[in-house]
């Protein structure tokens, strides 16, 4: 699942077309973006509502809340696909890995005497003793 927000991060250093609640557009290269989808462009081209304006705007911010549309280029969408597959990968393996150092006794209490694990505890429980 491709949420909106982690599309824009990755999308970050590319071209971006966005298009304003009051119908201006902006192209041009995104800088940054933060959790509340403010945009931060570089070398912008602004296009006014009917299409007949155009100014080159060297660096801009707007603001999310103003935003209607946003088109990224498919790299980016591509790059996005490739980090969550990435990103999947590592917390598969980190799970894999913390499974394994959970067995064999490496971060439980139960295999070597402690609290109640080990051989004389089990065989205490299974007699009905308290084994204290």
């Amino acid at each position: 699942m491709m949420l909106p927000l982690s599309l824009l991060k990755s999308a970050q250093n590319s071209a971006l077309l966005i298009e304003l609640k009051s119908g201006e557009t902006y192209n041009g290269h995104m800088v940054s973006v933060d959790s509340f989808m403010n945009i931060h462009l570089r070398d912008a081209i602004c296009t006014s509502k009917d299409g007949d304006q155009f100014h080159r705007v060297p660096e801009i911010f707007l603001r999310g809340g103003c935003v209607k549309v946003f088109r990224i280029s498919p790299e980016a969408v591509v790059k996005l696909k490739e980090d969550m597959k990435h990103q999947r990968t590592y917390q598969k393996q980190n799970r894999q890995y913390k499974k394994q150092m959970t067995r064999g006794g490496a971060a439980k209490h139960g295999a070597g005497g402690h609290a109640n694990g080990g051989p004389a505890a089990k065989y205490a429980r299974n007699n009905g003793n308290s084994g204290r």
